[in-house]
């Protein structure tokens, strides 16, 4: 089946990926119109950067509780709940907007609410996946999944601005909407994650998805080098900003400068598949690493936005299949009874070193200045390659652990392809013994 069959034959695929890419493009037209509507109700910059900060320490501070949650609770029902939470809260500001009653504190409220929310559809929604999807489609699924969203991060803000602009309402109407749509959208799906298998152990304790993945050093590795790309990504906003200002750079250029970043995303989440099926873990991430490399080190060179544009377009297109590999590997290993905890352990060590990225952009660029704020950033992910990608291609597989890492030498593809056709809910992937009490006894 072609890649974009999935969407045309999986019912249920469709719907899930229907809703998910309508809430994700709601969420962005409200990210940038929440400040803008904070600073119209009288507030100040520092009252704005407060709901933003409120929203995403929730969902950091909620991710290990929340994996564990979904581990415990029906995925389908989970998400319809937070969808359903997010409406009421979104929809709470176009009502008391409409009858002139909206404050401050309703939308430090409502952004805590819909950050504990997201924290808990998140997890969910990514292994929905698994449970909607024949095994040997989840590169075009997740990649399906990165095209839109970075389809949403390219649009959303530019349209939240534009709604904005007509009325500073719309945009919270129209993300509102887009959780009521994907509500619908999940009531009409037919799969059911089935229940889990009473015989095998179920683990508790919400680190039991950190000690999976410290079992697993290659995995363990490209989930670092993520990291390392996420803080220099992060690190780079900041920085290619600074950097052209200092070139007397108009803001609107700047603008579609930042927004390669974008078709980037698209581009790359678009031919992930190809680009997966033509390099192994190793090789891939050696070839990002490099292109990263080289890329930071052009910035410091020729700071221009002739350069920087096709180049962010180039480091971005790179990024979806790595993530897309690593992510299908977590999929298709995991075992259902720490599905949950394993994604949202992966998920806090890939996002919290990124979130230091600004802030330590904003030091170098103080007191290093911008081209030796490049060189450092390159010889970061340039170290981070040396470890993630070398080992990989001396033989090693994302999924090997501790006990098999010096035996195993089939790439992640290969092991993949041996597991049958379908996913299913409850089927535990891989054997290991002498587990302690926190963790499965896996079967084969």
């Amino acid at each position: 089946m072609t890649s974009t069959g999935i969407l045309r034959e999986n019912r249920d695929f469709r719907r899930f990926w229907t809703g998910s890419t309508l809430s994700t493009l709601g969420s962005q037209m409200s990210l940038i119109a929440f400040p803008l509507l904070v600073l119209s109700l009288g507030a100040g910059a520092a009252e704005a950067g407060l709901v933003a900060t409120c929203s995403l320490v929730t969902r950091l501070a909620l991710r290990l509780p929340a994996g564990n949650l979904v581990d415990r609770t029906d995925r389908r029902r989970l998400m319809l709940a937070t969808d359903l939470v997010r409406l009421v809260a979104l929809g709470s500001i176009p009502i008391a907007g409409q009858f002139g009653a909206l404050g401050y504190p309703q939308l430090l409220v409502v952004a805590i609410v819909e950050g504990s929310a997201t924290a808990l559809f998140g997890p969910a929604s990514r292994i929905a996946v698994r449970d909607v999807v024949p095994e040997h489609q989840l590169s075009d699924a997740l990649a399906k999944e990165q095209a839109a969203l970075g389809t949403a991060t390219l649009v959303g803000p530019f349209l939240g601005g534009w709604l904005f602009a007509v009325d500073r309402i719309l945009p919270f109407t129209a993300d509102a909407l887009s959780y009521a749509v994907s509500a619908v959208l999940l009531l009409g799906m037919a799969t059911r994650p089935q229940p889990a298998d009473p015989a095998v152990p179920r683990p508790t304790g919400a680190l039991a998805g950190v000690r999976w993945l410290g079992r697993r050093p290659a995995l363990l590795r490209a989930l670092l080098f993520g990291s390392l790309l996420n803080l220099g990504g992060a690190a780079a906003e900041v920085a290619v900003v600074v950097t052209l200002r200092e070139k007397h750079t108009a803001g609107t250029v700047i603008g579609l400068v930042m927004a390669c970043a974008g078709v980037g995303a698209v581009l790359g989440a678009l031919a992930a598949p190809r680009v997966i099926a033509l390099l192994d873990p190793g090789p891939l991430f050696l070839v990002v690493g490099v292109v990263w490399t080289l890329g930071f080190a052009a910035f410091a060179a020729a700071p221009t936005p002739l350069v920087v544009g096709p180049v962010l377009v180039l480091l971005i297109f790179l990024t979806p299949p790595a993530g897309i590999l690593v992510g299908r590997v977590l999929l298709t290993e995991s075992p259902r009874e720490l599905l949950g905890r394993i994604s949202t352990a992966a998920d806090l060590l890939m996002a919290g070193l990124a979130s230091l990225g600004p802030a330590a952009a904003g030091v170098l660029l103080q007191d290093a200045g911008i081209s030796r704020t490049w060189v450092l950033l390159a010889a970061v992910i340039a170290a981070g390659t040396a470890v993630a990608a070398l080992p990989l291609l001396r033989g090693g597989a994302l999924s090997a652990t501790t006990e098999n890492a010096s035996a195993e030498s089939v790439s992640a593809e290969s092991v993949s392809s041996d597991k049958g056709a379908f996913l299913e809910p409850d089927l535990v992937l891989h054997s290991e013994s002498g587990l302690d009490d926190d963790d499965p006894q896996e079967t084969p």
